[in-house]
């Protein structure tokens, strides 16, 4: 069979993207035992860090019975100027499979390229695949499923939005994004989706969380957006995901964020230690769901 890789949500189809977080379901709640990557390794290449992708994949493959290397720029030659391709080839030759956690999207694709083993997107600046499908088995656990649900994105269009862009054309629900003027998400990922779901973009928070089932936000500066962090604290003022946003959205509505949160920022203290709050699921489901994808792939 050919290789296959996971660098954005449309590289699954929506049965297959239904029938991931199935088996992560299966897996989470501890009705599968199989360890279908013993012998099997996982590189880990990170040129941004991370807490839950790095931890989650680690013991990830541990359980699944493979082994993970975490691999740094610092540590491998592409931090001092080895062509991606080259990388690709070499890591190919001794691995099963990539995880990669990086700055340039175009990046990823030519290390899939050149590689003869699945390529993994861990987070790039465009998209972050791997955090949507925990946001999605977590919405699915909260509220039953996707289907005829309102997803209202408060904040900056980043790689989240973006996304949450494409989880919302393959999977047919509704999405209304809150972005101030300038900070829209990517012009191309929502006019290809804006064709297949309704979707809709305005620069009223309100507008977009009222009736909403899913409410979720991210931090306004994301790594290596520091020094634009003054600036955009000033262009989001009025974006705060706070009670009073909530409460214009149903009264069963989750509230969702990928973390590391900035409390009293993007959001209050109360909303993410609320009872709405799923942060923590949706922590832990990057587990599950990166075990099922990661089995699909490498075994």
């Amino acid at each position: 069979m050919p290789k296959r890789d996971f660098l954005a949500i449309p590289d699954f189809s929506r049965a297959e993207l239904v029938q991931l977080l199935d088996l992560a379901q299966e897996m989470k709640r501890g009705g599968y035992t199989k360890r279908p990557l013993a012998g099997k390794t996982l590189g880990l290449v990170f040129a941004k860090s991370s807490t839950r992708t790095r931890v989650s994949f680690e013991v990830g493959m541990f359980q699944l019975g493979g082994h993970a290397l975490f691999l740094s720029a610092r540590d491998i030659q592409l931090g001092r100027g080895e062509p991606i391709r080259d990388t690709a080839r070499v890591l190919s030759r001794y691995l099963d499979g990539i995880m990669i956690r990086t700055f340039a999207h175009a990046d990823v694709e030519e290390l899939a390229r050149y590689a003869s083993i699945p390529v993994i997107n861990g987070l790039t600046d465009l998209l972050h695949p791997c955090q949507i499908l925990a946001d999605l088995q977590t919405l699915r656990e909260s509220l039953g499923t996707w289907e005829g649900k309102v997803i209202a994105w408060i904040g900056d269009g980043n790689n989240m939005a973006n996304s949450w862009l494409n989880a919302a054309g393959s999977l047919g629900f509704e999405l209304r994004l809150a972005c101030p003027e300038g900070y829209e998400p990517n012009h191309e990922i929502f006019e290809r989706n804006a064709k297949l779901t309704k979707i809709s973009i305005t620069e009223d928070p309100d507008e977009a969380a009222t009736g909403a089932h899913v409410v979720t936000t991210d931090v306004w500066a994301s790594m290596g957006q520091e020094e634009e962090a003054e600036v955009r604290r000033q262009a989001f003022q009025g974006y705060l995901v706070d009670e009073k946003l909530m409460q214009l959205a149903q009264p069963s509505a989750i509230f969702l964020h990928c973390l590391p949160a900035h409390r009293g920022e993007e959001v209050s203290d109360e909303v993410i230690e609320g009872p709405q709050s799923r942060v923590w699921d949706e922590a832990e489901n990057r587990l599950h769901v990166q075990k099922a994808l990661l089995a699909t792939l490498m075994s």
